[in-house]
């Protein structure tokens, strides 16, 4: 029996735009230690590498450094600011739903691979009503790894009842690059999300700037031609 082809999509800065409640769980955190709130058009690009590490490039920006035991302490500060905020203002990007509906058309099926934690994955998607969507959700607790180790993308694709033969990747930064690159698939990069190296530095093998770009650029790395 052949398996369906899986569309693997990142999270933040990739199916959602979560950089407002995220920054804004950033800055609760800071305040506390007394440092002033950071723009988000300035701290957008500090996301991609879970909780732990926003808290640490939220601090670098301002000179700050903690120790372990309150580097611990401010990320479950964040984590439990985060996710009783955690959709107050994301979205998902334009365009994402109408997407995944001509791609499901095709016989796609689709999976989360984020480094966000697995639950808060899960609760946002289940807010904005789009867990449905998706086979698998998994998270950098899941499976013990984080991207760009191929072993969470690859346990992700198990997870979803995929294959890595007819995957592809989508994501906005290195991590996701790295992460389908190790496992050998193709990947598409976004050009909306969240990196502090444009995302066409990485080499993605297709680029979009818009979700109405995604279905072509996915059939042109399995050879399938979209009607006009």
């Amino acid at each position: 029996m052949t398996l369906p082809r899986t569309l693997v999509f990142d999270l933040d800065g990739t199916l959602v735009d979560t950089a407002p409640d995220l920054i804004s769980a950033l800055n609760f955190v800071l305040d506390r230690e007394g440092i002033a709130p950071l723009p988000l058009a300035r701290a957008r690009n500090l996301i991609g590498a879970g909780a732990r590490k926003l808290i640490e490039r939220g601090l670098e920006v301002e000179d700050r450094a903690v120790d372990v035991e309150d580097l611990n302490r401010l990320t479950r500060d964040f984590v439990e600011y985060y996710g009783a905020h955690i959709a107050d203002e994301s979205r998902p990007f334009e365009g994402l739903e109408a997407a995944l509906d001509e791609l499901e058309t095709q016989g796609f099926r689709f999976a989360v691979c984020t480094n966000k934690l697995e639950w808060l994955s899960k609760l946002l998607l289940d807010k904005l009503d789009l867990s449905k969507r998706f086979a698998a959700i998994c998270g950098a607790d899941t499976f013990g790894v984080s991207k760009p180790d191929p072993v969470i993308l690859r346990e992700t694709l198990a997870r979803a009842g995929g294959q890595l033969a007819g995957a592809i990747m989508v994501g906005d930064a290195g991590p996701d690059i790295g992460v389908a690159r190790r496992a050998g698939i193709p990947v598409i990069g976004v050009e909306f999300g969240y990196t502090d190296v444009p995302i066409a530095e990485f080499k993605p093998d297709r680029l979009i700037g818009h979700f109405r770009e995604l279905p072509a650029a996915v059939n042109s790395l399995i050879g399938v031609t979209t009607a006009p």
